[in-house]
Formats: structure tokens, sequence, C-alpha cells
């Protein structure tokens, strides 16, 4: 299949009404009028009708938003260009106040609660971490609350900066097995060529894989932007597609622009080959270094075939020394491999529960974990 399918993106049969989980990184240059350091609330308050009409359609919707910076360092008089990574903190802890209640008060007119959610790299690459707030995040979703996410900038350096809002929204849809991302630009896509130094460059309404060639077209990141433009949305591609959610560049500057979208404006498609939850199976299967090992009885042995999860009642050992995230094999009472997961209980604490009912949990180990010693999301059968 060529990597390039030239004609209009709505003729692909890509349709964003189609997404059961959504995430849609919103740029600071959109949400935030920088000159005056204030937040656009007639832009926001339309994007948030658009979320409140995708949410009562019963998609799940979580916002990656930048702004928190631009908005604080206003309030703290930081109006020379070039600021300190110290400096980029304390106006990100001034502006994200401010932001977030800003969220807050343009879904209120909707109902909808609003949960504010700070990451860095690590919380998304390091399995605890990502675990941990993986979860929280399905909980938020469950519970019918919007998370809107950002960089934790008040803490991150220079070493752990996920680096852009591309990436980060990337690796909160590959952590969510979300299946759709809406990038929201001041491009309305990708285009063989810069458009800005050649008005002539042809548009790319369809990309169906990654390839140098594609990445070719972004060329190379303005040295007097602080990130990569068509670059990093091209790296968030790659993560994105890679787990198994398409992706999309729209144009963010009109108002409405998530409705613009579904009545088939111009934009660009990533394609992914694989559904979410395939490419989350295929890198717990293959990716991740086995830390220990859980031996089955015959009862469960026949309910992870059966596809649920593996409850502590039907472990009957524990071997190695493992913490809570980390990969395990899953054996018969032979050492044969039956599946292997991401496990939800350290060793130690995994020894304790080991034969017991999941409602005995919190008696044996003093707090309320998961039932599951290896919820089926995050288990692969053998």
């Amino acid at each position: 299949m060529s990597a390039v399918k030239q004609g209009c993106s709505a003729a692909s049969g890509q349709d964003l009404r189609s997404a059961r989980r959504l995430v849609v990184k919103i740029g600071s240059a959109l949400l935030v009028d920088e000159a005056a350091g204030a937040i656009r609330r007639d832009w926001l308050d339309a994007l948030t009708d658009d979320v409140a009409a995708l949410m009562a359609a019963g998609m799940e919707v979580l916002l990656v938003s930048s702004g928190a910076i631009a908005v604080g360092r206003r309030h703290l008089g930081l109006n020379h260009a070039a600021l300190r990574l110290e400096e980029k903190q304390a106006a990100a802890a001034t502006g994200q106040i401010r932001l977030a209640h800003a969220y807050q008060e343009s879904l209120a007119r909707h109902d909808i609660t609003v949960a504010q959610i700070l990451l860095t790299l690590d919380d998304t690459e390091e399995r605890r971490r990502h675990l941990n707030a993986r979860s929280t995040l399905n909980t938020l979703l469950k519970m019918r609350t919007l998370p809107v996410i950002n960089e934790n900038d008040t803490v991150a350096t220079t070493e752990i900066r996920v680096g852009d809002n591309d990436r980060l929204a990337a690796r909160v849809a590959a952590m969510l097995g979300a299946d759709t991302l809406v990038l929201l630009s001041d491009i309305d896509g990708l285009y063989e060529a810069d458009p800005r130094v050649d008005p002539a460059a042809a548009f790319v309404p369809e990309v169906a894989e990654v390839t140098p060639a594609i990445e070719a077209m972004a060329g190379v990141a303005p040295s007097h932007y602080s990130h990569g433009g068509m670059v990093t949305k091209l790296t968030a591609a790659k993560v994105a597609t890679g787990a198994g959610c398409r992706m999309v560049i729209a144009d963010g500057r009109r108002l409405h622009p998530l409705a613009a979208v579904m009545e088939g404006a111009r934009c660009t498609w990533f394609l992914a080959s694989v559904e979410p939850r395939t490419a989350r199976k295929r890198w717990i299967a293959g990716s991740l270094k086995p830390s220990g090992r859980l031996v089955l009885d015959e009862g469960a042995q026949r309910a992870l075939r059966s596809g649920k999860s593996l409850l502590p009642a039907g472990v009957t050992a524990v071997e190695g020394n493992f913490q809570r995230g980390d990969a395990v094999l899953v054996c018969d009472a032979a050492g044969h491999e039956v599946a292997r997961g991401l496990v939800a209980y350290s060793a130690a604490d995994a020894r304790r529960i080991i034969g017991h009912k999941s409602r005995e949990i919190e008696a044996i180990l003093g707090y309320r974990g998961r039932e599951e010693l290896i919820h089926r999301d995050d288990l692969v059968v053998s």
C-alpha cells in the first residue's frame, strides 16, 4: 500500500464520529493570546461545546493542553523572550491554576466535571508509574469525567521533559489505548513541502505509514522555534499509529474545530494498521523482559483461556522479585508458560494474597488494591 493516498480525506472513510476514545491536543498559540497573556475564552467555549457534544454521544474524551507557561509568564512579569528553566517552571505553576479554572468554567456550562492531570515523560514510560497513571485516567473516564492533561513543567527538568505536547499527547493515547488522536494546529495538515516557503506545495490528505519520504516532507524545524512544528507531529504520528491509534492533524484556529473535522474540513489522517488492544498485547508479549513467575492451578488456567483476568485465588506460587507494573510469566504446575502480563502487585504482596479471594485483599494487605493480580487488558495468553 502506498504511504500517501491522494484525494479528499473525507472520501477515505475516516470519520471522527467513529472514535470511541479520543485524545485532543491543544496548542498554546490556539488557546492563549500571548501578547496579552490571556486565554481566548470564545475559542475555548467553542471547543468545549464540541467536546460536550462528543461526550453526549458516548465518546470518551481526553484533552492534552498547552498554555500554562504562556498564561503565567505575563502575570509574573516575565516578558523577555528567552526564559530560564526555573522561570518557565514558575510561570507554569502560576498559569496552570488559571488554565484549569478556565476549563472548569467552560465545561461547567455543560455539567461536565474536569480533572487536572500533570505528567512527565517518566510517567508514560516507566512501567509502574505508567500503570498508576493509566489506572487513574481509566477510572476518571469510567466516571464520565474529562481529564485535562499537561506536562508537569513545574518539576520537569531538561533531561526528562517530553519537550512538546504533540509527543505527550501521542504517549497518552498509546498508554490509554485510545483509537483516535487529534492534533489541533495552526496548519490544516501535512504538505509535501513547507507551504510558507513553497505556496505550490501539494497537500497530503492521508498517510498510511510514516516513511522516510514522509518525514522528509516536514523539513527542519526553524531554529527560533522552541519545539519542532511538523517534525514533532510526525514523531507523534509514529508513536500513536504504532500503538494502534490513528491520528489527524487539523486546523484549530477556527471556532468549533472538532465539529469542522466531522463536517469534512481539510485535514491529514495518519492510519494505524492494528487496533489499540492488539498493539498493546504485542508490546506486552514481545517487548518486556519478565521479572518473575506466577504458578497457576487448573481452574485459573481455564479462566485465562476463556478471556478472564487472573485472580489471586488461582495462583499457587510466586517466584522472583518484582514490583507492581513489572512483566511476569504465568505458568502451569509443570513450568510451561500459559501467559504473560503486567502484575498489579509486588512479589511480596502477591505472596501474601495468593490463594485468597479478592474480597480478602484489603484485610490481608491493609489497603484496597485491584481485585485482579493481572487484569485481562494487561495479559497475553500464550
